[in-house]
């Protein structure tokens, strides 16, 4: 008996390990760009149309081979019209081959140990390259080396940060308000509905991811097939994801809300967003080998592909299996291009990093202005005191050394990237790699660097300000804000984008979330904790004497505390006792002995349709779990959203939640019969109104947890 209840044990465990997947984006409209576009591929005619990723280093097989590191030569930074900035005071700047060593041995040990076929670093300093490289290979087919100033990586959302510059550009021009409606700068089918929400989105709301969307990426986010790519218009209007918040309240990451800010920029401007964001940002910058349209075959209705001469440099994608690297079919983002389709070079980040770093202004040409550039820099909202915000769009970023930086970073399915700016050094940092598994090195090689040569951790790390009992007050299980708020997607995001709290005996606090845990000390403020080994602080929001959220260390979103109701552990529980009563049911047809197969005509239908109930829940687990195996493949997850299995799991859970509803409506007349010599035992009684009422109970939890809407 034992051995059948894998079902049921594959439904609740199965689930509580998938994966966790961040991000959504959406189309783009664009004209024929301009014949002096150098960067863009024009096309025969004009035509009009208008991710946190988790970290998680990927486990290194027995037999895994380190990957051959092929590296480029550093190369000068580009001659400059004006005059480098002068070097920051009281800072020693970075000494080209002391950096490159330390680079080098931090990227080759992570290149072995998570499989990263390719990556691609610049850092650069007080107005100059100090270090521009490639590691490994774009193209394993043709042992393609990664060029940094040739290979092209797609880098995700660092997108956005380009939409930030054109959106306040607009503002500065006083075409656009930073505290206006977007709903003012969007044509009719793409604004905003009210949803019963009682404040318009803002323009600020979008730039701060505090826009009130929920978050779905699934089937959509991401595409394969090139002829599914719609444009900027057809997605925002068509993916319109549903207002759970007022705006302004809380932060929770939105590719939507990015996509939909490029779309009142190209609007008001009067431009499809690829030419606007070329024309205004990149040629000017003299980033001649970055683009926002995609290596595609040419469609009406869509942006021209990317130009032929670098869709031949743009690197592979890769994920590394027991067989070796896997190449990967291309992701295609065009439908969400303000808020992820950028790719472009090291060398070319080294420019755009430069020009961040300066002021808005490179080699004498001005890109944005002082003012912009303060608020690049300048926090513009932030939930708490000490938690982290956003500036104007760009991330705020906890550095070693009690230092703050902004950047961004940016993931797809197979590339991760990240950008750090520390103005009090004068220093800006690019890495980006083109492997699945990869996600580490970027999410740490910046902070890495500054400890390194600016701000060395101490040998021991700080004891707690707090006791262990005090910490208690923290324990608990938090929902993540970025998330779909109904149908499947809703599920899973459910059980899968949690994060665990629970106090050490030493004080501290163990935040395990996807998988990953992260230790944090108490400070002397309360609801305020500092990271054991990193820069990072995480603050709860305090509600009494238990505190009902906190702010990720990021400002991605907010964790929400989940009663017992909510709680994965719930769910669980009844999925595997559900499991262990529809066997039980089943099998009692063929042990139940004579006299307690005697019964009623309404007892008869009422274990048929139980019998039925049991069949259905035990194919309903087997399918969840199979999903849940299965979804450690995001590709398939992605491109083959809704599974089938999933919604055939679905199904079968709602038309045995239907009929568990029916049969507690019976009870009454099942037990009626008491006394009756051709009526059921009362110990059967007792054991069919239990498996009734759990039956009921399991509906009830994956209705309010979203299960029961295959249609979804």
């Amino acid at each position: 008996m034992t051995s059948r209840v894998s079902p049921a044990a594959a439904f609740a465990a199965a689930f509580l390990a998938l994966w966790s997947i961040t991000g959504a984006e959406a189309r783009a409209q664009d004209a024929a760009p301009p014949a002096s576009d150098p960067v863009l591929n024009a096309g025969p005619r004009p035509y009009n149309s208008l991710r946190p990723r988790r970290v998680r280093p990927a486990p290194r097989p027995a037999a895994a081979t380190p990957p051959q590191a092929a590296a480029a030569a550093p190369a000068a930074a580009p001659a400059a019209v004006a005059p480098p900035p002068a070097p920051v005071a009281g800072v020693t700047p970075l000494a080209g081959p002391q950096l490159e060593a330390f680079v080098d041995g931090v990227v080759r040990r992570s290149m072995s140990r998570d499989h990263i076929a390719g990556v691609t670093v610049s850092v650069v300093q007080n107005g100059q390259v100090v270090l521009k490289k490639g590691y490994g290979f774009a193209n394993l087919g043709q042992h393609k080396a990664v060029d940094p100033d040739k290979t092209l990586f797609r880098v995700a959302s660092i997108s956005k940060t380009f939409t930030w510059i054109a959106l306040m550009n607009e503002i500065e021009a006083g075409r656009m308000r930073l505290d206006g409606p977007v709903n003012l700068y969007l044509p009719e089918p793409l604004q905003i509905k009210d949803q019963g929400k009682k404040t318009q989105v803002r323009l600020r709301d979008l730039m701060t991811h505090t826009g009130g969307f929920e978050d779905r990426a699934l089937g959509q986010l991401f595409e394969r097939d090139p002829n599914r790519v719609r444009n900027l218009a057809d997605y925002l209007r068509q993916e319109r994801p549903r207002r759970v918040r007022e705006p302004g309240l809380l932060p929770s990451y939105s590719n939507y809300g990015a996509a939909l800010a490029g779309a009142a920029v190209s609007n008001v401007v009067g431009k499809p967003y690829e030419q606007l964001v070329s024309e205004a940002i990149i040629l000017p910058t003299g980033m001649t080998r970055t683009t926002f349209r995609e290596a595609r075959p040419w469609r009406d209705g869509l942006p021209a592909p990317m130009n032929e001469t670098l869709a031949a440099d743009l690197s592979d994608g890769y994920s590394w299996t027991s067989a070796g690297w896997r190449v990967q079919p291309r992701e295609f983002m065009g439908q969400v291009a303000p808020a992820a389709s950028a790719s472009t070079t090291a060398a070319d980040m080294a420019r755009y990093m430069m020009l961040l770093l300066n002021g808005g202004t490179l080699d004498g040409k001005t890109v944005f202005s002082p003012k912009t550039a303060q608020a690049f820099r300048t926090s513009m909202y932030r939930p708490a005191p000490e938690a982290a915000g956003w500036n104007a769009g760009f991330q705020e970023i906890a550095l070693p050394g009690a230092r703050r930086g902004f950047g961004h970073g940016g993931d797809t399915l197979y590339f991760h990237s990240n950008m750090v700016l520390a103005p009090e050094l004068g220093l800006g940092i690019f890495v980006s790699v083109n492997t699945e598994s990869g996600a580490n090195l970027p999410a740490t090689l910046p902070a890495t660097i500054v400890e390194h040569f600016y701000a060395q951790a101490p040998a021991v790390p700080a004891d707690s300000a707090i006791t262990y009992d005090q910490a208690r007050a923290y324990e608990g299980e938090y929902l993540t804000t970025r998330r779909a708020y109904g149908g499947l997607e809703g599920f899973t995001n459910r059980i899968t984008r949690r994060a665990i709290v629970r106090a050490t005996p030493d004080g501290r606090l163990s935040v395990t979330d996807s998988g990953i845990s992260t230790l944090f000390n108490g400070t002397d403020r309360p609801g305020v904790f500092r990271a054991v080994d990193g820069a990072q602080t995480l603050v709860f929001d305090p509600n009494g004497d238990r505190p009902s959220r906190f702010y990720a260390t990021r400002g991605f979103a907010t964790y929400e505390r989940i009663g017992f109701f909510r709680s994965a552990g719930l769910l669980a529980w009844a999925a595997v006792l559900t499991g262990l009563a529809s066997l039980a049911t089943i099998l009692g047809v063929f042990v139940r002995n004579r006299r307690e197969a005697r019964q009623t005509p309404v007892q008869a239908r009422a274990s048929q349709m139980q019998i039925m109930q049991s069949v259905l829940w035990l194919v309903s687990a087997g399918c969840a779990g199979i999903f849940a195996l299965r979804a450690s493949d995001e590709t398939a997850v992605f491109f083959g959203w809704p599974s089938g299995w999933l919604l055939t799991g679905s199904a079968c859970a709602l038309v045995a939640s239907v009929l568990a509803i029916l049969t507690v409506g019976a009870l009454p007349m099942v037990w009626r019969g008491g006394r009756r010599v051709d009526s059921w035992s009362g110990l059967r009684k007792v054991g069919f109104t239990y498996t009734a009422l759990l039956f009921v109970l399991l509906s009830v939890l994956l209705g309010a947890w979203g299960y029961l809407l295959p249609w979804s």
